[in-house]
């Protein structure tokens, strides 16, 4: 469907059959959809405003004697009704193609094992499950840049689908193969190429994980800024534009990434920018694929910030009976001018989990909503005056049982319950409910309305016979609600989390803070964002892969008789 190509004062771009032909070529030539090679050369005057009076346009299509024109749509923008279903290799094709890849790759680097495949095509959790018959057709192991390139013209030669592969901790249904095809796994180029430490960058491979990275950090008194869940990898990270606890002080992925190394579909490699913090040239194409959940290109190598360690920090806690003094508490506090590492909010009915399932340790927490800092500076001084100011904010908003963690197994004792919040979640509602499941899902909003988002899901859910808790980072509006049901009120949940995205847009939100859109919220960042921004979206993914090859069926459709229900 997308193999014509028009050239345009030796400018190459995909030429769509679309479905509403708005603009056509009569030639001498003749076409068909069949695959194939044919030139046609056709001229066009067109009257242009730096005064040329035309220019010639030239047209590979395919022979086909029994019709003699060709159609094109002009647009700025692609709408899922103007195209064709994608058309993908045959039978024949892939085995060729598989052929191909065998031989480029050592065979320990290439599994079809049944529990590989499975682990491949889902999450753990399998929040958005795949179809029966979603499941990739090999995986596929580089260790190169070569390799993936390679990989990659042959699935683009054979019209193979490419689904990247880095961690596998994403729960949107990121890496389902909804066309089958190459699963393209990270894990093996997991190296730190390079780190500046004058510059307060690295050089490092997709398949290195951002812990493993810290660790190496250390060393050199340095970190690097996101921490998403234990498990993911640098080049899903970037795909996903995650980050974590850490995000209202050291920023997003989309903050971290300087620069990037890409595969694009064809197998071209292209690097997006080079290594100064600033550059005021050309597009920005590092900030195109960070975010792009692996649809536009795959991640071979990234240039990201790092950060200097602060040499002095503490964990504090302060309790609410109130959700909207807390929430204030922390705009008041970035009102007041302090930069704080974190702060994470965890709703009253997290907080009471921990309590009666004692997986607080030692200390004992309060059933009640709780602030949960990272206060930092370059002193003890600085960072003993930081704590005088929360806690004197903190108490103007009614807060109250502040404490200060200093040393170092204390302050671990204190975040553990944190970044353990899905386990004592779902400790406490096997308590009271068997067989129990589980779905988690993120949204943001402004921080001013945080309460309202986080007050009105809980209502919804206990008013359903649900049970669920809340957290989130209160520095930037992201909130996580995990909704806890027996598996016969399955579609009730799902119902709670299609209408706590509704309500985040209807409070100028987003639907997703941090997890990304994937195969689960396509339909509600139509909502969000709107159709002709989605369009244009889909212009951009058709530019970069007419062939819609990469991770199909990610983040918006390309397909107008895709169908996905269960």
């Amino acid at each position: 469907m997308f193999k014509r190509v028009l050239k345009v004062n030796h400018l190459q771009f995909p030429q769509r059959i679309l479905k509403n032909q708005k603009l056509r070529f009569y030639s001498n030539g003749t076409t068909n959809n069949s695959r194939g090679n044919t030139n046609i050369s056709l001229i066009l005057g067109v009257g242009l405003i730096s005064g040329l009076s035309g220019y010639l346009i030239s047209q590979k299509l395919k022979k086909n004697e029994n019709a003699n024109e060709s159609a094109i749509t002009i647009s700025s923008t692609t709408k899922l009704s103007d195209l064709e279903t994608p058309t993908y290799a045959t039978p024949e094709e892939l085995a060729q193609g598989l052929i191909e890849i065998k031989k480029l790759l050592p065979a320990d680097s290439i599994s079809n094992t049944e529990s590989e495949i499975n682990s491949h095509a889902s999450d753990p959790i399998k929040f958005v499950p795949p179809m029966d018959n979603e499941r990739s057709d090999i995986i596929v192991y580089p260790e190169t840049i070569e390799q993936v390139s390679e990989i990659a013209k042959i699935c683009h030669r054979y019209r193979i689908p490419m689904i990247p592969y880095s961690g596998g901790t994403s729960i949107e249904g990121h890496y389902i193969p909804t066309r089958r095809g190459v699963c393209i796994d990270m894990s093996k180029m997991d190296k730190i190429l390079a780190v500046h430490e004058d510059d307060l960058d690295v050089v490092v491979q997709p398949g290195i994980g951002w812990m493993e990275l810290n660790e190496e950090l250390d060393q050199y008194g340095l970190m690097f800024g996101c921490d998403p869940g234990p498990g993911a990898e640098i080049g899903g990270m970037v795909a996903t534009s995650c980050s974590g606890t850490n995000a209202s002080r050291y920023g997003t992925m989309k903050e971290n990434v300087i620069s990037l190394k890409v595969v694009l579909a064809d197998g071209t490699i292209i690097k997006t920018k080079n290594r100064p913090r600033k550059s005021s040239n050309g597009y920005n194409l590092t900030g195109l694929f960070v975010g792009s959940e692996g649809t536009l290109g795959i991640i071979v190598e990234a240039t990201l910030k790092l950060h200097v360690k602060p040499k002095h920090e503490v964990v504090a806690l302060m309790h609410f009976k109130q959700l909207r003094d807390a929430t204030k508490t922390v705009s008041d506090i970035f009102k007041s001018g302090l930069l704080v590492n974190a702060v994470e909010l965890m709703d009253e009915k997290q907080m009471t989990a921990i309590a009666e399932t004692g997986t607080g340790g030692d200390r004992i927490f309060a059933p009640n909503h709780m602030l949960l800092f990272k206060l930092g500076g370059i002193s003890e001084t600085s960072v003993n005056e930081i704590i005088r100011i929360v806690d004197e904010i903190s108490r103007q908003n009614n807060g109250f049982n502040f404490q200060v963690a200093k040393d170092d197994e204390d302050k671990e004792d204190i975040w553990r319950i944190r970044k353990t919040l899905l386990w004592n979640s779902l400790t406490w509602a096997k308590e009271r409910m068997p067989n129990v499941q589980i779905l988690p899902t993120d949204v943001a909003v402004p921080v001013s309305k945080l309460p309202e988002m986080i007050e009105s899901t809980m209502v919804e859910i206990e008013g359903k016979g649900l049970l669920g808790t809340a957290a989130g980072h209160a520095g930037d509006g992201n909130v996580h609600v995990l909704v806890i049901f027996p598996p016969e009120k399955l579609d009730i949940a799902k119902q709670v989390i299609d209408n706590m995205c509704n309500k985040a847009i209807q409070l100028e939100g987003t639907i997703s803070g941090e997890h990304g859109i994937g195969a689960g919220k396509r339909e509600f960042l139509m909502l969000e964002l709107g159709e002709e921004t989605i369009n244009t979206m889909r212009s951009i993914k058709l530019s970069l892969d007419p062939l819609r090859l990469l991770n199909p069926d990610k983040i918006f459709a390309i397909d107008p008789l895709e169908n996905r229900s269960h």
